[in-house]
C-alpha cells in the first residue's frame, strides 16, 4: 500500500509518499508561498533535490503540481497517480468532535468548517487542502488524522478554563490541546525502546521547535498538556509569547487603544524568542547571541528553560512519578545546550543526564542520554508526525 500524506498550511503544503510494506518515504516535499508565488522542492532518496519557482496560485494547484511530479517520468516515483491507496491529512483542530482518525466524506468537510471559528489559522487551509485532493482524486480514500484527538482522554478539571461554565458549554472555550500526533508517536517509541507497555509508564514528552508543547502521559493516555484552547498557551515559543497574564490584554486594549487584531499579532507573530531577544524567532540565532554576550538572548533562553522545568516538576506531580523524560522535534532534538539547562538541578527528581551522551547524540536518531544510577530515564526521540498519520490511514482504508 502506498499513502501520501498532505500537511496544508497558510501557504505552503507540505507532503510525504510512503510505502506501507516497508515504512519507506519513496519522496518528500513541499510547496511554499502559495498565492505570491511559489516554490517546490521535492526530495527522493539517492537522488538529486528538484527545486523550482513556479507560480502556485492556490492550494489546488500545489496538489496538482505535487501529483505531476510524483508521476514524473525523471523526478517521479510511481507510474501513474492510481498507485496512490489513501491520502491522510494532518488536521490540526478536531474540536470536541473528531476524537480518532477518521475516513473524510462531505459530512467531515462540513464539520471542520464548522470549526473555524475557533480555529481561524489553521482550520481554512486545511480544508483548501482537503478540497484540491479530493478534485484530483475522486476515487481516493482521505483520511483526517487529528492533533486534538490525543487529548479527548483529559479530565474535564484540567480541560475547563475557571471562567463562567457558560463559556465553555456555548463557546466551546476550553483546553483543546495541540502537536497530538506529535507526542503520541514519540510516547510509542519510548515504550518500545524500555521494553515496557504503554499502559505502565509515565513519560513526559517536550515538542519543542519554533512552536512548542509539553505533554504528561499516563497510563497509556496523555492527562495534560501545555496548549491550550489555542497553540498560544503554554511555554515561549518562536514567535509566540505563550502564557501570560491574562490582564495584560485589556490593559494594552485601554492604554494603548490597540485592536484585536493589533494584539493577536503581537502575541502570536512578535513575541516569543523574537520579541524577547530582538534577535530572532530561530532558536539556532538566539543561541549564538546569547553566546557572544546578548543579555536579551540569554534572558529568552532563561524563560524559556524556566518553562519547560516548570511543567515537567508540575506533571510529575500529576502524575505521581516520572518514568521517561524525551525531548523532540528541533530545538528538543538538536540543541544540546537547552536538554542540558532543563535537566540541571532535577536530580531530586530522578532526572540526570550523561553530559557527554547529550552532546555527542547522532543527528536523526532515537538516543538515550540517562547518567548511570539516574531514576529517571531521559530520551531524545525524532518525531515523525507524517509516518503516524500513514500509519492510522493504513489501518482505517484496510478495514
Amino acid at each position: 500500500m502506498k499513502i501520501l500524506v498532505v500537511n496544508a498550511g497558510s501557504s505552503s503544503l507540505k507532503y510525504q509518499f510512503f510505502n506501507m510494506e516497508n515504512e519507506a518515504v519513496l519522496a518528500k516535499g513541499i510547496c511554499e508561498f502559495i498565492g505570491v508565488g511559489g516554490t517546490m522542492t521535492h526530495k527522493c532518496p539517492d537522488r538529486a533535490d528538484y527545486k523550482i519557482d513556479v507560480d502556485i496560485p492556490t492550494h489546488d494547484h500545489a496538489i496538482e503540481l505535487v501529483l505531476k511530479t510524483l508521476v514524473s517520468s525523471k523526478y517521479g516515483v510511481i507510474e501513474s497517480v492510481s498507485e496512490i491507496d489513501a491520502i491522510g491529512h494532518r488536521i490540526a483542530h478536531g474540536g470536541e468532535i473528531y476524537k480518532k482518525s477518521t475516513i473524510i466524506d462531505d459530512e467531515i468537510l462540513g464539520g471542520l468548517e464548522k470549526l473555524n471559528p475557533i480555529n481561524p489559522l489553521h482550520g481554512p487551509p486545511i480544508i483548501k487542502g482537503i478540497r484540491a485532493c479530493i478534485r484530483h482524486m475522486k476515487k481516493t480514500p482521505q483520511v483526517g488524522v487529528f492533533d486534538t484527538s490525543f487529548y479527548s482522554d483529559i479530565a474535564d478539571f484540567r480541560f475547563i478554563y475557571p471562567l463562567p461554565y457558560e463559556l465553555y458549554t456555548q463557546k466551546k472555550i476550553r483546553r483543546y490541546g495541540f502537536h497530538g500526533t506529535s507526542h503520541r508517536y514519540v510516547t510509542a517509541r519510548v515504550s518500545k525502546y524500555m521494553d515496557k507497555n504503554l499502559e505502565d509508564l509515565k513519560i513526559i514528552t517536550c515538542h519543542l521547535g519554533n512552536g512548542s508543547s509539553i505533554t504528561a502521559t499516563a497510563g497509556g493516555k496523555a492527562i495534560d498538556t501545555s496548549m491550550g484552547f489555542t497553540p498560544q498557551e503554554g511555554i515561549l515559543m518562536g514567535t509566540r509569547s505563550g502564557s501570560i497574564d491574562p490582564t495584560i490584554i485589556p490593559y494594552l486594549i485601554k492604554s494603548e487603544g490597540l485592536t484585536a487584531d493589533q494584539l493577536e499579532d503581537i502575541l502570536n507573530k512578535k513575541s516569543g524568542f523574537l520579541g524577547v531577544s530582538g534577535v530572532s524567532n530561530d532558536a539556532r540565532e538566539v543561541t549564538k547571541a546569547a553566546e557572544s554576550g546578548n543579555q536579551r538572548a540569554q534572558l529568552a533562553i532563561n524563560i524559556l528553560v524556566s518553562g519547560i522545568k516548570k511543567y515537567i516538576g508540575s506533571y510529575a506531580a500529576e502524575m505521581n512519578g516520572l518514568d521517561a523524560l524525551v525531548f523532540t522535534a528541533g530545538i528538543g532534538e538538536n540543541d544540546s545546550n537547552i536538554r542540558k539547562l532543563v535537566c540541571k538541578d532535577m536530580d531530586f527528581l530522578g532526572v540526570n543526564v550523561d553530559e557527554e551522551k547529550n552532546v555527542s547524540a547522532p543527528k536523526g536518531m532515537d538516543f538515550e542520554i540517562t547518567a548511570q544510577g539516574a531514576g529517571v530515564r531521559t530520551f531524545i526521540i525524532p518525531t515523525n508526525e507524517e509516518l503516524m498519520i500513514a500509519r492510522d490511514t493504513k489501518a482505517l482504508v484496510s478495514r
